[in-house]
């Protein structure tokens, strides 16, 4: 354990031989370049087209949207890695894809003295909803795959919501907000599919106030893979520890997912997923065609 990182709250409720670990092991910025950068109904937005990047143009790739977290909008850049966006446009994701163009819509976030404002919300619906459509339409995407992280995740199922056609897997992490049931039985009625991901010690969500309650629902939905682990881990088999004034390890789920589910030496982090979240996208792309 590293003495200069603060200790964790749970430390002395992690498995026994277990250790902490402070960082993703996957590189942040490495593929920054990878991508290109646009403004369109009043939002910025990042975007990786995989036809710059070794495969053939043609009709019908998958276009993966990433939601950003709350605040994430703040840090330039860098937003692209913590939405989750980054790893997904690197050669190995990509050829296990198959090709897939990433969308990475920004919030108009600002801050305050005391809060960040500006965090998606409903009035970002019609434009977030109208900059998929104009991006799909004119690279003429497949499936379109919804994927939000804490803030974004609950967006993730805002927009689902709004237009369950719209989407065909939806993948919310760290999500503090379930739809009701009725919005749920829409999901089932269109076919929608639902990754849904949380820890159960997230520190920022609260799994048994928010999630527990709704499991029951959720396990019956047609088409869902529920993935909610004990504890939150990095690629080196660590428990993750990330503080910024305050313990959220547990609630960056989204670290994980950027990581494919994958650990470092190519277990999955869990059993279901041999070959990781990009794995069971492209199971899911299959079973499409």
């Amino acid at each position: 354990m590293t003495t200069e990182r603060p200790v964790p709250p749970w430390a002395s409720e992690i498995p026994e031989g277990s250790f902490i670990s402070y960082d993703p092991t996957y590189p942040t910025g490495k593929y920054f370049g990878r991508f290109n950068s646009g403004n369109a109904h009043g939002l910025k937005y990042y975007y990786f087209d995989p036809t710059e990047h070794g495969f053939p143009s043609k009709d019908g790739y998958p276009l993966l949207i990433f939601l950003h977290g709350k605040s994430n909008a703040l840090v330039g850049d860098l937003c692209i890695n913590y939405s989750g966006a980054e790893m997904y446009s690197s050669d190995e994701y990509q050829k296990t894809l198959g090709g897939a163009y990433i969308l990475v819509p920004i919030a108009n976030e600002y801050r305050t003295d005391d809060d960040v404002l500006g965090t998606w919300d409903v009035e970002y619906i019609d434009p977030v909803m109208a900059l998929i459509n104009e991006f799909s339409d004119k690279f003429s995407c497949g499936s379109k795959i919804l994927l939000g992280n804490s803030a974004g995740g609950r967006f993730t199922f805002t927009l689902a919501a709004h237009d369950p056609s719209a989407f065909d897997v939806i993948i919310p992490v760290g999500a503090a907000t379930i739809p009701d049931d009725s919005v749920l039985d829409v999901f089932d009625e269109k076919g929608l599919f639902l990754f849904f991901a949380d820890g159960k010690r997230d520190e920022i969500t609260g799994f048994e106030e928010n999630v527990t309650p709704r499991l029951p629902r959720l396990q019956k939905m047609k088409n869902v893979f529920l993935f909610t682990p004990d504890w939150v881990y990095n690629g080196d088999k660590g428990i993750a520890s990330i503080n910024f004034g305050f313990e959220m390890g547990q609630h960056c789920l989204m670290n994980g997912i950027q990581s494919n589910l994958m650990f470092d030496d190519k277990t999955p982090m869990d059993p279901r997923l041999p070959n990781g979240v990009t794995g069971w996208i492209a199971d899911y792309l299959s079973s499409r065609k």
